[in-house]
């Protein structure tokens, strides 16, 4: 399977280092050249428990010399989503399929504005990474990825998907419930990536101070409960998984306290910010993510 991920930044490069190594065709597509020309010279070096492998991996930042793929992987920030979509229409063909591993909502929406809904597969993983410098990630934490189709029916391209997912290394199981997964991972990043960002501090450390575990308690109380006044169905403790994720990925410094860090912009309306329009929307008050989201926006303000 022709495989090509548009945005090689930390978890783009993972998911396509590890699947090169499989013996995969991958394709890493982004903006910043210094990093392709780094991973087209040196290779892609992944960094996992102190040890460092090059990957042979292909990169490039012109989408239209790739040719056709049989499978599109987005890990773009949802801000971009609309044009990535837009960019890796040059790589559709009559079978190609659209999925999207993407932190946050609404990614969905945007994808399918442009690509016939039954191409599109959701996906969500709790791999976790960090790109140290161009060329050159670290492996934080294993996680496990699921994928789904939309009307939640198990296909054969979702199970082609999973095996070669598996065959890399990446841990993953094919859901019939993907909606709920996603809204689950929303959960993990509302109470994880804002407060984290905000406070320089790594996944782990966030369960290592009573102040910030009452404040990830409620940041994610604040989601289910508008998870649940939507319909969502929600069977298993959110709180429990979202412990699960920080201590599993405990090194990892989350992807928007990497934006923070290099004074970019961040994910926050797609995950904090979702929380909000969507409490909005049903009349009911998040003032934890509210607040979460404004600070966040102010520093953005100040880049």
């Amino acid at each position: 399977m022709k495989t090509v991920i548009i945005g090689a930044g930390a978890m783009g490069s993972l998911f396509g280092g590890f699947l090169s190594l499989s013996g995969e065709e991958v394709w890493l597509v982004d903006i910043w050249k210094e990093h392709v020309d780094a991973i087209r010279s040196k290779g892609l070096a992944i960094e996992e428990k102190g040890k460092v492998q090059a990957v042979s991996v292909n990169a490039t930042s012109d989408i239209t010399s790739i040719g056709k793929a049989d499978l599109i992987l987005y890990f773009v920030k949802t801000y971009h989503t609309e044009k990535a979509v837009t960019d890796s229409l040059v790589l559709e063909k009559e079978d190609t399929v659209f999925l999207t591993l993407q932190n946050g909502l609404g990614n969905e929406e945007t994808i399918c504005k442009q690509v016939d809904r039954k191409k599109v597969v959701l996906g969500v993983t709790g791999q976790g990474a960090t790109l140290l410098w161009s060329g050159h990630i670290r492996h934080a934490g294993r996680g496990k990825t699921y994928v789904g189709e939309l009307d939640g029916k198990i296909t054969d391209r979702v199970n082609q998907i999973t095996q070669i997912f598996r065959k890399a290394g990446i841990e993953t199981e094919v859901s019939s419930h993907i909606h709920t997964l996603v809204w689950e991972k929303l959960f993990v990043n509302v109470g994880l990536n804002g407060l984290a960002a905000l406070l320089g501090l790594k996944n782990g450390q966030l369960l290592d101070y009573p102040e910030t575990i009452r404040l990830v308690e409620a940041l994610v109380s604040e989601a289910v409960e508008v998870a649940r006044r939507k319909g969502v169905q929600i069977e298993s403790n959110p709180m429990d998984r979202v412990r699960a994720v920080i201590e599993a990925t405990r090194e990892n410094r989350c992807s928007m306290g990497q934006d923070l860090d290099r004074k970019r912009r961040t994910e926050i309306d797609a995950i904090n910010g979702a929380a909000v329009r969507e409490a909005e929307h049903l009349g009911i008050p998040v003032p934890y993510n509210r607040m979460i989201t404004d600070l966040i926006k102010v520093i953005e303000k100040r880049f």
